[in-house]
């Protein structure tokens, strides 16, 4: 279990993280919705880094004010729905530390970074695509205040609560949540 990979997250303010996390409870199959809503910066960290990794984070997000980014409206997915995020000062933060862990990687974190929150996934095109369209509606842009990051262990679907990194002047969060 120390080799499973690591996957990090934006720890949100209480309120969004609460907003987001409804939408994906009501839309996401029931059966695949092993975890709470989270916008995901790293899919795929070594699992056996993880003191590097925390050391990483933890002297990132003591120097990291938090910051604001904006949900922008739903992303069509194919297969799913997402809410999509205008975030340039999380789009840095990521760009800086993916800059000290390339060598760790993967094609899929090498990406362009996109940040959305995964509202509904691997359902039939056709009642995604109604989904988006029902959304997009009359969604209004909303912002979510970025307090730190969260580090998880992939355990094959569920995931395990490694590590809270809040930026400068935060409060800590409970796992997945906003602030305690």
């Amino acid at each position: 279990m120390r080799d499973a990979p690591l996957i990090l997250t934006l720890m949100m303010d209480e309120a969004s993280f609460r907003r987001l996390d409804d939408l994906r409870r009501a839309h996401f199959p029931p059966a695949r919705n092993l975890i709470p809503a989270h916008l995901t910066l790293f899919h795929h960290l070594p699992g056996d880094a993880l003191d590097s990794v925390a050391a990483t984070l933890a002297g990132t997000t003591a120097r990291q004010p938090a910051f604001s980014l904006r949900a922008t409206g739903p992303r069509f997915l194919g297969r799913g729905v997402a809410i999509a995020f205008e975030a340039p000062d999380l789009a840095d933060l990521r760009k800086r530390l993916a800059a000290g862990w390339s060598a760790w990687l993967t094609p899929q974190d090498r990406q362009g970074f996109r940040p959305h929150v995964t509202i509904q996934n691997k359902v039939p095109s056709d009642e995604a695509r109604a989904l988006h369209e029902r959304l997009g509606a009359g969604f209004q842009p909303f912002d979510v205040r970025a307090e730190g990051l969260l580090l998880w262990r992939y355990l094959g679907g569920p995931w395990e609560a490694v590590g809270e990194f809040p930026f400068r002047g935060a409060v800590p969060c409970n796992a997945f949540g906003g602030a305690s």
